[in-house]
C-alpha cells in the first residue's frame, strides 16, 4: 500500500520534457552527473532507447521557481536522445511495459531500476566512461576481486555502525533522566584519534563504493550518512 502511494505521488511529480537533445558524457562530470540506459519496446514492436539522466549538482529548491523556464531538473528521460520527462528527486519515470524508478543517497544513487508491470525489475545500463560503468566493467574484468572489495564495503560499514551504536549508548545514557532509571553505560571500546579518523574516512569510501555498485540498505549505508 505504502509503495503504491509513494509511486503514485513520484509518478505526480514528473513534468513533460523540454523535448532538448541528451548532452555528451563528458570525463569531467564524473562527480556531478550519472547516465544510465534502457532498451524497450513499445506495444507496436517499435524499440526506443531511454536514457535517465542525473545532474548532482542541481538544486531542486533553488531550481523549483525557473524549472519550466529553463528546463533543467535534477533527473531527466529521454527517448532516443530526445527529452520526454524531467522530475526532482526520488522519481518514478512512466515508461513502456513499467516504470523506471530513481533515487539517491549522501553518496550517488541508490536506485536506478526498470520495474515492470508483473513486478520484475533490473538495473538499467551505465554509460561506459561514467563512475558507475568503470566499476561495473571492472566487476566484469575481475569479478572476484570486485566481489572482495563489495564485502570489504560491507564489513567497513557493519564496523562503522557497531562503533556509532556504542558511542551512542554512552552518550544517551549520560543524560540524568536515563542515567536514573538505566544507569550509566560506558563503552568498552576506545579509540584513538587517528583510529576514528581512518574510520571515518573508510567508512565514507565504503559508502561510495556501494552507490557506485546501486547497492542501499537502509540501515548499513545510512551509518556512513
Amino acid at each position: 500500500m505504502v509503495k503504491k502511494f509513494r509511486r503514485r505521488w513520484q509518478l505526480g511529480k514528473v513534468r513533460p520534457g523540454d523535448g532538448s537533445a541528451l548532452g555528451e558524457y563528458r570525463l569531467w562530470q564524473a562527480f556531478s552527473r550519472s547516465l544510465f540506459f534502457l532498451e524497450l519496446a513499445e506495444p507496436s514492436g517499435n524499440s526506443h532507447v531511454f536514457a535517465v539522466d542525473v545532474r548532482y549538482l542541481t538544486d531542486a529548491k533553488s531550481k523549483k521557481q525557473h524549472d519550466d523556464a529553463i528546463g533543467k531538473s535534477p533527473a531527466a528521460l529521454y527517448r532516443d536522445g530526445v527529452q520526454v520527462h524531467r522530475s526532482n528527486l526520488p522519481t518514478t519515470f512512466p515508461v513502456p511495459g513499467g516504470v523506471i524508478e530513481v533515487a539517491t543517497s549522501v553518496f550517488g544513487l541508490k536506485r536506478m531500476h526498470f520495474v515492470s508491470e508483473d513486478g520484475s525489475e533490473h538495473t538499467l545500463c551505465p554509460h561506459r566512461r561514467s563512475q558507475e560503468g568503470l566499476r561495473a566493467r571492472f566487476a566484469q574484468r575481475f569479478p572476484r576481486t570486485s566481489a572482495v572489495i563489495g564485502a570489504a564495503a560491507v564489513v567497513v560499514l557493519l564496523t562503522v555502525l557497531g562503533v556509532g551504536l556504542l558511542h551512542g549508548m554512552e552518550i544517551l545514557t549520560r543524560i540524568d533522566v536515563v542515567a536514573e532509571h538505566a544507569g550509566t553505560f560506558i563503552s568498552p571500546l576506545r579509540l584513538p584519534a587517528w583510529a576514528t579518523t581512518t574510520l571515518f574516512i573508510a567508512g565514507l569510501l565504503a559508502a561510495v563504493e556501494r552507490a557506485l555498485r546501486l547497492r542501499y540498505h537502509w540501515l548499513i549505508d545510512s551509518v556512513a550518512s
